[in-house]
């Protein structure tokens, strides 16, 4: 499947009464399911390996989920929520919402998440500092990546 093929499949799923919809085809596989609240989470996965050629070609590049490099016990992550792109800043001209070293509190915007056009904001969950932001701006995020490192204060 093709990502327009993908997206007219998002949109058809969003606008049916249908909560989880389950399609493999030619080594392909896709899994959605409605949560609660009509927000939609997508699993797209490959039965088979792609030839490394291929992927390099038409995937966006995308950080490991692997731990990253920060070493301290005390570091927690703020994981995405949803599949989507990571936005640091509400518009290009304006200041990212954080940078590395800013205490935030609980509530406080981190970033904007979009998923289908729709702007969501992500807000941090506990008072903590940021110590490492893990994605860049406009990078495609999937859902558990982690976002942030952060230290509760």
């Amino acid at each position: 499947m093709d990502t327009k093929q993908i997206k007219n499949l998002l949109k058809e799923f969003d606008e049916s009464s249908l909560s989880k919809l389950k399609i493999e085809k030619e080594g392909f596989k896709i899994e959605m399911e409605k949560a609660v609240g009509g927000v939609v989470t997508v699993a797209p996965q490959q039965a088979a390996p792609a030839p490394v050629a291929t992927a390099a070609a038409t995937a966006a590049p995308v950080q490991s989920e692997a731990a990253p490099a920060v070493k301290n016990d005390n570091v927690e992550y703020i994981l995405s929520p949803m599949v989507g792109t990571f936005y640091e800043a509400p518009s290009p001209d304006s200041p990212p919402f954080v940078k590395v070293g800013d205490v935030v509190k609980k509530g406080q915007t981190l970033a904007i998440l979009e998923a289908m056009k729709i702007m969501n904001e992500l807000e941090a969950e506990f008072d903590c500092k940021i110590v490492e932001i893990l994605v860049s701006n406009a990078q495609p995020v999937e859902y558990d990546m982690p976002l942030f490192a952060v230290e509760r204060v």
